[in-house]
């Protein structure tokens, strides 16, 4: 679904997204200098109410496996957000983007970074925590039973039923 456009005007790249809960009338990509091959191509900024720009995201070039095409892909975030929105911005013929919100599937479907297959986490782990072997690292099993209550595992540790969680 298209929720913006960058057009090139007076040599930025300037543009708008809007949907039905976020409208950011003035946003613009800031070119990231880096010699970092895993930089970001560019910077998302917006306007914000001081009428100051300030970052609010990250594009990294993309292309897709199917037809090669090279697109940028990314997060605009910001506190005032309920949750991070991924967007893909597509070029169009007047030399801008065409933004369009985009869903976890498409990672399957786009190679670089940031991408890659879905039901794997950040430090590449499956959906349940599982590493080569099946071994788990991180914070392991939950302290909830079936029925969401605190199962009271810490008595078979040796630790005091009155204690909390220990952390």
């Amino acid at each position: 679904m298209n929720i913006g456009e960058i057009s090139l005007q007076n040599g930025r790249l300037m543009g708008r997204i809007a949907t039905r809960t976020i409208d950011l009338p003035r946003i613009g990509l800031r070119p990231v200098e880096s010699q970092n091959p895993r930089a970001p191509r560019y910077e998302v900024v917006a306007l914000n109410v001081a009428r100051r720009w300030v970052q609010i995201g990250a594009l990294w070039e993309a292309e897709t496996k199917k037809t090669g095409e090279v697109f940028l892909a990314g997060n605009i975030d910001d506190p005032s957000l309920p949750e991070p929105l991924p967007v893909a911005l597509f070029r169009n013929e007047g030399g801008g983007y065409a933004i369009a919100w985009r869903r976890d599937t498409l990672r399957s479907e786009a190679v670089g970074p940031g991408f890659g297959a879905s039901n794997f986490d950040m430090q590449g782990g499956d959906a349940d925590g599982r590493y080569e072997g099946g071994a788990e690292r991180g914070f392991g099993g939950s302290t909830a039973g079936p029925d969401g209550t605190v199962m009271r595992q810490m008595a078979l540790a040796g630790a005091d039923e009155d204690d909390d969680i220990a952390f």
